[in-house]
């Protein structure tokens, strides 16, 4: 009995197919898999994140405080209540909040820049080390982590020169309504 011989564009087209998908990584995706819940029908409430979602190349950070949420810039605070934000139904702020704002370049294939939204954690040292390190937010659109000394470019899609980019939620800005869900 001599053993069957597969074709060759069978053997081919099985080749192609696993390199394929052995190319995929997590890094590809445009938006992490991790939760994020967070909605605000009036954003004008806190001028700061109405600010960063309205002019190209400013950036503002959401955090959770005692019963608020802290919305602040490089130069400015904004504090709003939980309770006063209508059509408030809890939330998640990734692993330790978000950045939010209106990057200056365009995504590529786009003709006009929209809100993006990351996680205000550094992703690198959370992938490495399992850690949260909050970054700081800088002037001209930047953000760093003081604990692995890197910086990430937000109006380049959070990219850094040293590692992978930073985890991005997915938001959508519809009027004055700010949503970012990641279910």
């Amino acid at each position: 009995m001599t053993p069957s011989r597969i074709p060759f564009p069978h053997i081919l087209v099985v080749t192609l197919v696993l390199l394929l998908l052995g190319s995929c990584h997590e890094a590809d995706r445009t938006y992490c898999n991790l939760p994020a819940h967070f909605a605000m029908d009036n954003i004008y409430q806190a001028p700061v994140l109405y600010t960063a979602c309205n002019s190209m190349g400013q950036f503002c950070t959401i955090t959770p405080g005692n019963k608020t949420f802290i919305f602040a810039s490089t130069t400015k605070t904004s504090v709003v209540n939980q309770t006063a934000m209508t059509n408030y139904t809890g939330f998640y702020l990734g692993l330790s909040g978000f950045i939010v704002g209106l990057p200056e370049i365009p995504e590529l294939g786009r003709d006009e820049s929209r809100v993006v939204c990351f996680d205000l954690a550094c992703a690198n040292c959370y992938h490495e080390f399992g850690i949260t390190k909050r970054l700081e937010l800088q002037e001209g659109g930047w953000a760093y982590c003081k604990s692995c000394e890197r910086t990430y470019n937000l109006n380049d899609l959070g990219r850094t020169d040293k590692g992978r980019p930073l985890y991005r939620y997915r938001v959508s800005l519809v009027g004055n309504a700010l949503i970012i869900a990641n279910n």
